[in-house]
Formats: structure tokens, C-alpha cells, sequence
């Protein structure tokens, strides 16, 4: 199967052959065929499943036809909604990549920084419009958006919103928008609120799920730490010092904690920073990106923070604090081994940590093989 075969045209399949893309991931298979046709979708796929271009493809092939027919005004056509600003830059550069040859126009809004920048665009004109939902309110607050021409619309990362309390203002938002109009919604897992939510906004939706939350890629080799709590700062600087060159994601359960061991590493000579909730939207884009150009070695993150985090070949994910879900470790260890490279994933559990140890281990149907702390 290549994008070919999924219809796809011949503007977008010339920016996909650029990037080297040539076979479609899973849910690209099963989701773009629905989304051309035009149909409501309820996708359920985790981070790094290739879902952005599940709906990006679509959306720039159908209105890149509409206005080559009709000629259309530059009213806002698209919006995808997103809980945070790393992921919107990301789905920006995603559209950006794709529909270079299309001749439609997107932009990007998202708080924490100033707005002229982001109002300017917005006066001359953007087909698809991708956006964090404070900032959203806040410009259509202002003015500077109508809502009443969507023909588009995404709800990506669902459940993240729900995480950071994003569903009152998704809730203002969905009454300004047109009721005939194409929604895809998309969350990597399905808790009550988030089913309820569905309901409420989809129309006779397909649904497309691939990668069940409870499967860890095979490329991913995933080994345990036995180790007193104290001592994990201990044996996180004695695995990186041995890995200077290894690009290294590391959680941390907390903000504080990941600033704590940002500081601990630091002290060692590895170059590290964090990137969580409290910091501000510049410092977390500074981090991201000199931990994407290989400037800095180890970036530890919160879960929260980490979402939208896509680094192409990340080597290695450290669990420095298991996590309270058994879900979120699938996701986490999922920023590695990605389109068919290996990857290795490293959990430390102390004491405290055995029952969450063992729900994991319960979810993904395997005890995680143990290794020895180094003397």
C-alpha cells in the first residue's frame, strides 16, 4: 500500500516523496479514506502513530479542490485544536511540509507570547488554522476570529485536554462553530469524560483504532532498575555518563523533581534541561529545540509537558519516576523505537513503586527484564 493508493494527489504526494514517505502507518491507512470521503471519524491511536498526517492530508486534498473549484475567500476553512503549544508548532510544520504545493495558507496561535505576530497573519488570510484552545478564545474574544466558515474541524490529544482541564474551554468553543461541518477526533486513550465528549460532537462517526494502549513496540528494548529511591540520581548519572553522545528522554513524576534532576546532571557535566508546565512557553521551546538539534543531550519531562514531543530516532527513554497510569508508560517509552528503529527503554523502581511495577507489567503482558546496578 503507498499514499498513492489512498488517492491522494499528485501536489501532496510530491511533498510526501521529498520528506521520504512512501508507505502509510496504520491508522494513515484506515483514517484517510474515511476523512476524504467526508465522514465524522473517532480515531484512537497514541503518540507517534503518524495521526497528523492522518488529518492533515485530508484536509489540505479537500480544500486545495473546493477552492481550485469555487475560488474561494480566505475565511478560516480548518481548525485543529490542540492542548499544547510544542504540539501545535508541530502540526504547523506538518501542514507547512505537506501542502507546500498547494497554494493554501495555515497558521498557527498559541499563548505565552505576544499576539501581533500571530493577528497579523491572521488579517491577511489563512485556510487552516491550528491552535491552542486559551489563545483561540482569547483572539475570538477580540475579533480577530469567526468561526462561522469551518467546514474542518480536529479535536487532537482529547484526553490530554481533559488532563489539563481544557474541557470548559473546548465546551465555549463548539457552539461557535457551524453545525454541518466534518470533525475527527482523535485521543490516545477513552476515559468517561472524553466518550461523553465524542458523542456530544461526532455524527455517525467511523472508528479507527490501531495500536491498542496496551502494546509496547517490538523495536523497544525495555529493562528494570531495582533501586532505593535516594540512589536513582546516582545510577541516572552513572547510565548517561557512560552515554555521552545518546540522545536521552527522561521523566519525572513532578516539576520539581524534574528540575532537581536537570540540576543533579548538570552538576556531572551532562547536558541537560527540563521542560514542564511551569516554565515559560519560550524556555520549553528552547529546550525542545536544542534537544531535537543534538545541542543538549538529556531533556527531562513531565508526562503533561512531553506530549507532542517527536524526535526521529530518539535512542533512549529513562523512567526516573513510574508512572501513576500503567497507560502512560506505553506512552512514554513510546517516543522511541519509531518507524521501524530500535529504541531502549529504562524503568528504576524503588520500593514505593512495586504495585505500579506490577500493574504495568499487568497492562503490557510481560515482566520487564531486570538488570543489575552498576557496583
Amino acid at each position: 500500500m503507498t499514499f498513492k493508493d489512498l488517492n491522494i494527489t499528485e501536489s501532496l504526494l510530491r511533498a510526501l516523496d521529498q520528506k521520504g514517505y512512501k508507505t502509510p502507518t496504520p491508522i494513515q491507512n484506515q483514517a484517510i479514506p474515511v476523512a476524504l470521503n467526508k465522514k465524522d471519524l473517532l480515531g484512537l491511536a497514541q503518540t507517534g502513530t503518524g495521526k497528523t498526517a492522518a488529518f492533515a492530508l485530508p484536509i489540505l486534498q479537500l480544500l486545495a479542490g473546493a477552492e481550485k473549484k469555487k475560488g474561494t475567500s480566505r475565511d478560516i476553512k480548518a481548525l485543529i485544536l490542540t492542548p499544547t503549544r510544542e504540539l501545535a508548532i508541530q502540526i504547523d510544520e506538518c501542514f507547512e511540509d505537506y501542502g507546500k504545493y498547494t497554494g493554501l495558507r495555515h497558521c498557527v496561535i498559541f499563548g505565552g507570547v505576544k499576539q501581533k505576530a500571530q493577528t497579523d497573519t491572521l488579517k491577511r488570510g489563512v485556510d487552516i488554522l491550528i491552535a491552542t484552545p486559551g489563545r483561540l478564545l482569547d483572539l475570538i474574544g477580540q475579533g480577530f476570529i469567526s468561526l462561522r466558515e469551518i467546514e474542518y474541524f480536529v479535536l487532537d490529544e482529547a484526553d490530554r485536554m481533559l488532563d489539563m482541564g481544557f474541557i470548559h474551554d473546548i465546551k465555549k468553543i463548539l457552539p461557535l462553530l457551524p453545525r454541518k461541518k466534518q470533525t475527527l477526533f482523535f485521543s490516545a486513550t477513552m476515559p468517561p469524560a472524553i466518550t461523553t465528549l465524542s458523542r456530544s460532537i461526532l455524527y455517525k462517526p467511523v472508528k479507527v483504532e490501531v495500536t491498542p494502549v496496551s502494546s509496547t513496540v517490538d523495536t523497544i528494548r525495555q529493562y528494570l532498575y531495582h533501586v532505593d529511591k535516594p540512589e536513582k540520581k546516582n545510577l541516572l548519572v552513572q547510565l548517561l555518563s557512560k552515554e555521552k553522545n545518546q540522545s536521552t528522554l527522561v521523566f519525572s513524576k513532578t516539576k520539581h523533581g524534574a528540575d532537581k534532576i536537570a540540576r543533579v546532571l548538570c552538576k556531572a557535566g551532562i547536558d541537560s534541561e527540563a521542560i514542564h508546565g511551569n516554565k515559560s512557553q519560550n524556555a520549553r521551546q528552547r529546550a525542545l529545540t536544542n534537544f531535537k538539534s543534538g545541542k543538549t543531550q538529556v531533556l527531562i519531562a513531565t508526562d503533561i509537558a512531553a506530549r507532542g514531543i517527536d524526535i526521529d530516532q530518539l535512542e533512549m527513554v529513562i523512567n526516573y519516576d513510574l508512572p501513576d497510569v500503567p497507560e502512560t508508560y506505553v506512552h512514554r517509552i513510546g517516543r522511541t523505537g519509531r518507524a521501524g528503529h530500535s529504541g531502549t527503554a529504562l524503568s528504576f523502581c524503588c520500593q514505593e513503586e512495586q504495585k505500579l511495577l506490577k500493574d504495568i507489567q499487568k497492562l503490557i503482558g510481560k515482566k520487564l527484564d531486570t538488570l543489575s546496578v552498576p557496583a
